[in-house]
């Protein structure tokens, strides 16, 4: 899954693609890189961020939405909060909502879901986008997050999503201390047990900068070793901004796995 920011305030890559020919030009560089899903999000999640309303959100989003669909053969999926984003995306084009708030319980979010039968990325958060980094605290990061999805499935059941539907992830830097991810990162064999497909997002992120001093653009190394440590470990879809370069580390690790198996 290719990141495709169209806003200008996000952490690594804010402003560079906001404008339509850009986005698309990226998108593209990301499909031929090896991207079978490209994600485009309006509004940035970094900590602290700044609120977008939903029609400039809408605005933000649906142009490269079209464009992307009526050009490239490829999944999109919108990464919004909001169900109007959702449902004006979906109408665009795309497929799939990422939806970081799924905590929320937003029953018209996974109403539309339901209806439009779309795929649905539930991520893990504590908290929201502006206070999630506020002294996160967990007894068991790894458990907590187990139980929240197992109990994401039943409620998302009874509004008419089904099991195929879903997709998780356990939302790295989103209402966690540095040793929290590191211990999600640690225990994603054990969410294999929801027999459900797990996304990824790690590239890039302050963990990187937090545990190794590196600056966002010097942080593509650690974001491979994950990248591959999540493969070997059940992570199906990794959320990344450098495609290409994912890619290849991924392809020589599953070629090592293979053998490994055997």
């Amino acid at each position: 899954m290719g990141v495709l920011n169209v806003t200008p305030d996000s952490f690594s890559d804010g402003g560079k693609f906001t404008d339509l020919e850009a986005a698309t030009t990226q998108a593209k560089r990301m499909i031929d890189g090896g991207a079978e899903i490209i994600d485009v999000g309006g509004e940035s999640t970094r900590p602290g961020a700044e609120l977008v309303s939903t029609p400039e959100e809408i605005d933000r989003v649906v142009p490269s939405i079209e464009k992307i669909c009526a050009e490239f053969d490829v999944l999109v999926s919108i990464d919004t909060q909001k169900p109007d984003v959702a449902q004006a995306a979906l109408a665009a084009g795309a497929s799939i909502v990422n939806d970081i708030a799924s905590n929320r319980e937003d029953t018209e979010m996974w109403k539309l879901v339901a209806r439009k039968n779309a795929g649905y990325i539930a991520m893990h958060m504590q908290g929201n986008p502006q206070t999630m980094q506020d002294s996160p605290a967990y007894e068991d990061v790894v458990a907590e997050v187990q139980a929240f999805f197992e109990d994401r499935l039943q409620k998302l059941a009874k509004t008419g999503v089904s099991i195929e539907q879903v997709v998780f992830d356990v939302g790295i830097g989103f209402g966690k201390t540095l040793e929290h991810n590191l211990q999600l990162l640690g225990g994603l064999s054990m969410f294999t047990t929801l027999k459900r497909p797990q996304l990824l997002g790690v590239s890039r992120k302050s963990l990187f900068g937090k545990l190794l001093d590196l600056d966002v653009d010097r942080r593509l190394p650690p974001g491979l070793a994950c990248a591959t440590w999540a493969v070997a470990n059940g992570v199906q879809i990794l959320r990344v901004h450098d495609v290409a370069e994912t890619v290849h580390a991924v392809r020589m690790a599953e070629s090592i796995l293979e053998r490994a198996r055997t």
